[in-house]
């Protein structure tokens, strides 16, 4: 991406004419091996075709694309000319930044440059500036308009507490590309400020492209600080641009009107109080731009002098592009667009002159706009779908087995209660608008009475809060108004009201948000509840045996009001693990399965289902053999993990007295005492990046030390293996900017990032060798993926050892990547142990990216590939007295620790909750037993068929 920096200017030349002007900036760009000699021909082809005169004083000359292969690298040359170049039509240039660009960079270099296009007199100051700095400061030009729409507006997020809202307000702002990735974590260390009324204020500099602000409203009452929190204003910062902003706010509350914005349920209200960019309810016309260089000074030109040409206001967007519309009468604000060729363009006018105007600018877009356009090519025609035949949905049949969504743990045995939506049967129209409110009012009474019985029932939080907010959907002005609206045009109460809650569920679900797009069932469960009240129809009755209840869609209301002693479990056709319903079903200790598909509402009252919710699985009609294990596996899962938990402190040793040492992943020093608790003999990861991320700037040497002592001093003699920072790609350092990547999974991240930045490295490694006064340090370094990788880090560590003598250390890797397996071999003659993420390691070797929506699932660590490569590792580690370890989720997977033993893995270290049942499951294997249950695990063909072995045994 093209940028501005003084190193680029020189100031003070001179040439009689355009032309040599163009000499003196094509030999500049050859001479710093930026172009090709030749690349002359393509500065004057490019002026023959069209001026390059920005305005204000500028000109841009770059190439054709027939001279783009002589470009070398991308950049700008930028000479400033104090006495004038002539340009052609009487146009001077003082400045010329010439261009020498792959494709299509120069169109953000213009998006940077129009700021300064709007200042009067620019061309002037640029002759008299007096050195290349402040010729640059010239070029930045004032202040930018400050961001606000209402795509930046959050009303009613769902966020449990500060920090959840401070992330949706950044993630609004990096949605309109106003800042980078990494905000968030800014803004987490940022003091907040209270404005009172429950409002409070946040704002950074840091790694802000242009500025913005999102204000956001939690969909619950939350509390910072003991302090109520209404409304969090989220800025990105730069310069000020957020002035007026903040004067207009001050006032507001000044005037003790905060409260509006809190209390705010539509985005134009906020709008129309801070000032911000009200949405125009205005006619508009569409048109794909055909110009070869896009929408650049010249076609722009001719855009602004036609729109001119019309009394009103005329805007004009990028269609599914960041950014809101600009005026098209603002040669500047065009130009900040960037439009490319291909891109749609939608004008938008005034109703009063669109008749007229809306042809006119498609015509003069569709004619070129001064210049000769190619025809865009032509989009085959869609042909008209071929409807598929209805599917015919069938009742599953008995013995057979369906995967879904685990929404709540445990396994559940009972006979299918189905209950399929009521149908409501009532009037459109109503007796009169009067008697319809009323009927409306008191349906609305008694569901308000009926949860707040509800909350007063309600032992857990979870399900009191998610009742205040139904109250809350209740009481909300918004829907009340609209359903009032109905009722004055005769609706009825019934058909108005639930006409209202439909579109709002709707609306929700259209949300790109899958928490958001969920609320969409608790408006409808309180939509069904008012129309059950209106309608006289009373809740059906729950059967006296324990059942397990069948619906569509469990509403919270519904779930809240069922008895775990006779509810053996929920199961849903549609639905997510995050629903309000699984929340509930959570919480009472109801196991839930969600997302079992539409077939299972046909299924005959009284059939017998076990669920599975640790596995997701659903079982019909399931035989006798089937029902007694999953029953005896409850039991025996509830005994073990009692009697782990008394037995945690003892050592892992099969029953034949094979050890595997156990350890802890933490991530800060706070985790140690929980991991030694829990039975940890020792911290197995040790994830340094969450120190890094807890600063706003890079922690010094000091800082990571005394982090590094607190972890030992709390492992009391116990070794500690810590894994050197892991950042870049998927999880960047807002203080460490790093160029987008096409997939950063593949990128710059770990060791790679590390060995970039070796004075960061080095700060590091010295704060480890520090802390460690002779006790046990396992350092190892993640992402190797070549031994010459793996031998910079610890030629780097044995020099700084030197320095800072430590008597039991150990260097090691992380086996995360294939071809580190792969060459186990050869490293494990150098390193001291391996350490096997499986995580990563997975989906390095599937191809399947471990948070893919629809293929993570797959992304197994027990399928046989990835267990050919720990074998792999081991076998290379044994042979040369090494030891290997276990650090990602593979570990703590009761399934897979037989099979991990058996391969000969030395050390598993897992999340601490975790340690007392991976201690238990390694007590219950032999040796002999596990080697060769890895064997048979080795020569098969899925992870299923591993599971399934190891479930046989």
């Amino acid at each position: 991406m093209l940028e501005l920096t003084v190193e680029q200017i020189s100031m003070g030349q001179s040439a009689v004419d355009k032309s040599a002007a163009l000499q003196l900036l094509a030999d500049s760009l050859v001479a710093d091996g930026l172009v090709a000699e030749g690349y002359l021909s393509g500065l004057q082809a490019r002026e023959a075709q069209g001026s390059t005169f920005l305005g204000q004083g500028i000109a841009i000359p770059h190439g054709t694309p027939q001279t783009r292969d002589l470009v070398h690298v991308t950049g700008v040359r930028l000479l400033q000319f104090p006495e004038g170049v002539d340009w052609g039509d009487g146009q001077i240039v003082y400045l010329a930044i010439g261009i020498a660009a792959k494709s299509d960079e120069h169109l953000r270099l213009l998006q940077l440059l129009t700021r300064a296009l709007g200042e009067t007199d620019l061309g002037q100051a640029l002759r008299r500036a007096s050195s290349a700095e402040a010729l640059l400061k010239l070029l930045q030009g004032a202040p930018q308009e400050l961001a606000l729409d209402a795509q930046m507006i959050g009303l009613g997020v769902v966020a449990e507490d500060f920090e959840e809202l401070v992330w949706r307000g950044a993630r609004l702002l990096r949605q309109a590309d106003c800042v980078s990735n990494g905000f968030a974590a800014v803004l987490q260390q940022v003091e907040a400020l209270p404005l009172g009324d429950g409002l409070w204020w946040l704002h950074s500099e840091q790694t802000v492209k242009r500025p913005g602000l999102a204000f956001v409203t939690p969909e619950k009452p939350i509390r910072y600080l003991g302090q109520p929190l209404h409304g969090l204003f989220c800025l990105a910062s730069l310069g000020e641009a957020h002035q007026a902003l903040l004067e207009r706010l001050c006032a507001l509350l000044i005037e003790g009107r905060g409260h509006e914005l809190g209390r705010a349920t539509s985005s134009r209200a906020v709008l129309e109080v801070l000032g911000g960019e009200l949405p125009a309810d205005w006619p508009s016309a569409r048109i794909t731009l055909a110009n070869a260089h896009g929408l650049h000074a010249r076609p722009a030109k001719e855009l602004a002098q036609l729109a001119k040409s019309f009394e009103g206001d005329i805007r004009v967007r990028i269609v599914d592009a960041p950014g809101s519309a600009v005026s098209v009468k603002s040669l500047s604000k065009l130009l900040s667009l960037g439009a490319r060729r291909g891109q749609v363009l939608e004008f938008i006018a005034e109703p009063s002159i669109a008749a007229d105007a809306l042809p006119a600018l498609v015509a003069a877009v569709e004619e070129g706009l001064g210049e000769e356009v190619e025809p865009l090519p032509e989009v085959a025609p869609v042909s008209a779908p071929v409807e598929d035949p209805p599917v015919v949905l069938a009742a599953p049949t008995a013995g057979s087995q369906l995967q879904a969504i685990a929404a709540a743990p445990g396994i559940a045995v009972g006979p299918a209660h189905v209950q399929v939506a009521q149908a409501f049967d009532y009037p459109l129209r109503g007796q009169s608008a009067a008697v319809e409110r009323q009927r409306l009012q008191e349906a609305l009474g008694e569901v308000r009475k009926d949860i707040e019985t509800l909350i007063q029932r309600s032992k857990a939080k979870a399900i009191r809060e998610i009742f205040i907010t139904h109250q809350e959907m209740l009481d909300d002005p918004e829907l009340t108004d609209e359903v009032d609206s109905r009722l004055k045009l005769g609706e009825s109460a019934e058909a108005g009201w639930m006409a209202v809650i439909e579109a709002a569920a709707r609306q929700q679900e259209s949300l790109q948000d899958v928490l958001l797009a969920e609320r969409a069932a608790d408006l409808r469960d309180i939509g069904r509840r008012v129309l059950a009240q209106l309608c006289g129809v009373q809740t059906l009755a729950e059967p006296d045996e324990p059942y397990v209840l069948v619906m569509d869609e469990v509403g919270p209301s519904d779930v809240a009001r069922l008895d775990p002693a006779r509810v053996a479990g929920i199961l849903t056709a549609r639905g997510g693990a995050t629903a309000h319903s699984a929340i509930v079903a959570r919480a009472l200790g109801i196991p839930a399965l969600v997302g079992a598909g539409a077939e299972v509402l046909l299924l005959a009252p009284g059939t017998t289902l076990l669920l599975d919710a640790l596995r997701g699985r659903l079982h019909v009609a399931p035989d006798a053999a089937v029902l007694q294990r999953a029953l005896q596996e409850r039991d025996t899962r509830e005994q073990r993990l009692h009697q782990a938990a008394e037995q945690r402190h003892q050592p892992a040793l099969t029953a034949d007295g094979h050890a595997v040492e156990v350890f802890a992943n933490i991530g800060e020093s706070a985790g140690v005492a929980s991991a030694v608790e829990q039975g940890a003999e020792g911290i197995g990861l040790l994830r340094t990046e969450l120190i890094f991320m807890a600063h706003p700037q890079a922690p010094d040497e000091a800082t990571q030390e005394a982090e590094y002592r607190r972890v030992l001093d709390g492992l009391a003699g116990r070794p500690l293996v810590v894994r050197t920072l892991d950042v870049g790609g998927d999880k960047p350092l807002p203080y460490w900017p790093i160029a987008k990547e096409e997939n950063p999974f593949l990128g710059v991240r770990g060791i790679r990032l590390t060995l970039q930045r070796p004075q960061i490295m080095e700060s590091q490694l010295r704060a480890l060798l520090r802390a460690a006064d002779n006790r046990p340090l396992r350092i190892m370094f993640p992402m190797v993926g070549s031994v010459a990788e793996w031998r910079q880090a610890r030629d780097m560590t044995e020099r700084l050892r030197r320095e800072i003598p430590v008597a039991d250390l150990q260097l090691g890797i992380m086996i995360e990547v294939p071809s580190a397996a792969l060459l186990a071999p050869v490293l494990a003659a150098e390193v001291d142990f391996f350490s096997v993420g499986t995580n990563d390691l997975t989906q390095y070797t599937l191809a399947i990216d471990r948070g893919h929506p629809t293929l993570s699932a797959q992304a197994d660590g027990l399928h046989p590939a990835v267990l050919q490569l720990i074998d792999i590792t081991v076998r290379a580690a044994h042979a040369h007295g090494k030891w290997v370890g276990v650090c990602g989720e593979l570990a703590a997977d009761p399934l897979a620790v037989p099979v991990l033993v058996g391969l000969g893995v030395d050390e598993l270290s897992v999340a601490a909750r975790s340690i007392p049942e991976v201690k238990a499951r390694v007590r219950e294997l032999a040796l002999p037993a596990a080697q060769a249950l890895a064997r048979s695990a080795l020569a098969v063909g899925s992870a299923d068929e591993v599971r399934a072995l190891v479930e046989a045994v």
